[in-house]
């Protein structure tokens, strides 16, 4: 199961994409999770250790070895197909039966060209799609790191919403610009949604995007992963069942 979880920001795209990534472990899966948010929270969502987490430095801020893997530096012409797969075991963190990679993503106000660093990134998001493992891959509300052909080997793109217009708006456009990449399945998921007049808001303002699920609020969720704690169970049980339902249609 390869799956891209975007969202707006607040949306917890980061919870539902560390749920899945936990359930899918739990279930005996080989998973890598990726965090490519500029926030960099998913190790903490995953519960792993902050001794473990500490000092690491996102694989996006690394510009001179991407540089270097592009074959920019010095020049303007760079490699759209770099050699980047050796870094994903340098980087990767691994922690009760799954692997986190925190590769970032490109901030373009700094001014310059980021050509040669997405087309790193890209790549190792390349070579992690073609990994035998469960994929999760936390997102940017932008699908700047996406090309077609990653893309198009992505089981589904899930957009985390609320019921708020702003946060329907963003799902709606990111959908638009998923497919146009050529993902064939994007679906939403309904997050801290407590009545049916909410459920109902979602369906309506998502212009027919498909609602595989809906997670309840679960206040207090622990800082030691999204599954600790008595609300980590309420949350397990909602990730549950909307990976039932990714498995009924990947």
């Amino acid at each position: 199961m390869k799956l891209a979880v975007a969202g707006k920001g607040g949306m917890g795209k980061t919870t539902i994409c560390a749920g899945l990534a936990l359930a899918l472990a739990e279930q005996g899966e080989r998973v890598m999770a990726v965090d490519a948010d500029p926030n960099n929270c998913l190790g903490f969502a995953l519960g792993i250790p902050a001794e473990k987490l500490e000092g690491i430095k996102p694989i996006s801020e690394m510009k001179e070895l991407l540089e270097e893997r592009a074959g920019s530096r010095g020049g303007g012409m760079y490699n759209l197909a770099p050699e980047v797969a050796d870094l994903i075991d340098q980087f990767k963190v691994s922690w009760g039966g799954l692997d986190l990679l925190v590769m970032g993503t490109i901030d373009r106000g700094g001014g310059g060209c980021a050509c040669p660093l997405n087309s790193a990134l890209k790549q190792l998001l390349r070579e992690l799609v073609a990994l035998p493992v469960s994929l999760l891959v936390d997102m940017e509300a932008g699908l700047e790191h996406l090309g077609r052909g990653t893309a198009a080997a992505v089981n589904a793109f899930l957009v985390v919403v609320d019921a708020t217009p702003a946060a329907l708006r963003t799902a709606r456009r990111t959908a638009k610009l998923a497919a146009e990449l050529g993902v064939q399945n994007v679906w939403a998921v309904g997050n801290r949604v407590t009545t049916q007049e909410q459920r109902q808001a979602i369906q309506r303002g998502l212009d027919g995007i498909p609602v595989i699920g809906f997670v309840r609020e679960h206040p207090g969720l622990s800082q030691e992963g999204v599954f600790a704690g008595e609300a980590g169970k309420g949350l397990r049980e909602d990730i549950y069942a909307i990976l039932d339902v990714l498995r009924a249609r990947a």
